[in-house]
């Protein structure tokens, strides 16, 4: 296991890995809508429907690739996926970039999905170098990859798309590369021989995953509370653009300013805050207090009727980002070393799901309450249903919560994994 100077640089190559696949998304936002018009010779409105269908290509390969990476670090170990995944990221944004038609653009996003499962190698990388009292606030290098990839993405795609949709794509694949070749000098091994274990397909996929995990009935229960609270918090991106224009009467440019706002806000919290919070609080009181955190924004947002509460609710959001490294470390802890990549696997693939159900669910809610022909005019109802399910997500992980604040008193310093 590495330590001192080696540890800081391996967990600086995850945390630049995760920013690059996060920022992925957010740098073709702005280019998008001119690549597919070039591709296809359809007006922007038609060919946003071959946005949606690239993103749900992207999404089913993250739900069934997830375990299979994760599986497959658990067996050749951590340094040889994370390397493998990241120089085939580096293709796949060289190939959208050189892309001459649209099925070559789906051939990308289909291996961006595949190679955007890295999270499973690089949360069980995290768990390995981690102490159980550390995993949580460790873990929140992933929201902190996430929240500056937020920030970043769009701001580079804008900035270099005034050089040509295709220029983002070169820029991506330039840095994905320069990080694979970072790795193979800093990213040492963290699975250790006597841990690793067989690769089987049987177990590699989302359902064998699932079968697996079941000798942990407390992590599959925990499982299916991060699945509400995925669902719920996938409604940001699907349903933000549309609300806030029709709500607060937006520009582009404000929305932008907004998702940078949300970005730093993601960034800081489980960049920061959490690694502050979470030794004194331990994994079970941060993680009600990131789902009551979470309550506050949707149920807010569902009635926001101007800019400034909005802004104000988004700091409430920030703080939500507590519950998702305080999701991981409570199941991390209660699974063998030898499963955490099994484990994280299907984390990653339950996102994935998520990313599929949520956007399609919340988007149909906002067009049947919003507009001239709405029955009821509720443009937030999408932000009330997620509020609606990130209360089942804390009714389900209520005993849990529970049960690891009767183990922990506050300010010890130090979390126990409750026994199953």
């Amino acid at each position: 296991m590495p330590t001192g100077p080696s540890k800081r640089a391996a967990l600086g190559f995850i945390l630049v890995t995760l920013t690059l696949n996060s920022m992925g998304i957010g740098l073709m936002m702005p280019v998008m809508p001119s690549l597919l018009t070039d591709l296809t010779s359809l007006p922007v409105s038609d060919a946003a429907r071959w946005g949606g269908a690239l993103a749900v290509v992207y999404a089913l390969m993250q739900f069934l690739f997830g375990p299979t990476l994760g599986n497959l670090s658990d067996r050749f170990g951590r340094r040889p996926v994370l390397l493998v995944s990241m120089f085939a990221m580096a293709i796949d944004y060289l190939i959208m970039a050189l892309s001459w038609n649209l099925a070559i653009l789906f051939v990308g996003r289909t291996l961006a999905g595949v190679s955007g499962a890295t999270f499973s190698a690089a949360s069980a990388y995290i768990a390995d170098v981690s102490s159980k009292e550390d995993r949580a606030k460790n873990f929140g290098l992933v929201g902190a990859g996430f929240g500056i990839g937020f920030v970043l993405g769009p701001m580079i795609g804008g900035f270099l798309g005034e050089y040509g949709p295709r220029a983002p794509f070169y820029a991506a694949a330039a840095l994905s590369f320069v990080n694979f070749l970072f790795g193979c000098f800093v990213l040492p091994e963290t699975l250790k021989t006597e841990n690793r274990r067989r690769f089987d397909w049987r177990r590699a996929n989302p359902l064998g995953a699932l079968k697996q995990l079941a000798a942990y009935p407390a992590v599959r229960t925990l499982l299916l509370a991060v699945f509400l609270f995925d669902i719920a918090h996938y409604v940001y991106p699907a349903v933000w653009s549309y609300y806030s224009e029709e709500v607060f009467g937006w520009t582009p440019r404000d929305i932008g300013l907004s998702l940078a706002f949300v970005g730093i806000g993601f960034a800081f919290v489980q960049g920061y805050l959490i690694r502050v919070l979470e030794p004194k609080l331990g994994p079970g009181r941060t993680l009600l207090a990131g789902l009551v955190a979470n309550l506050i924004a949707f149920a807010g947002l569902a009635v926001a009727d101007s800019g400034a509460m909005a802004y104000a609710l988004i700091c409430f959001a920030a703080l939500g980002a507590l519950a998702t490294p305080a999701f991981t470390g409570l199941m991390a802890n209660r699974v063998p070393d030898n499963a955490q990549g099994e484990l994280q696997g299907m984390i990653a693939s339950a996102a994935g799901l998520s990313m599929v159900v949520s956007p399609f669910v919340m988007t149909q809610i906002f067009a049947a309450f919003s507009g001239p022909v709405a029955v009821v005019l509720f443009p937030g109802a999408p932000f009330a249903l997620a509020g609606v399910l990130i209360l089942a997500s804390l009714l389900i992980a209520l005993p849990f919560i529970r049960q690891e604040a009767g183990q922990r008193p506050p300010g010890s310093g130090q979390s126990q994994s409750a026994a199953e």
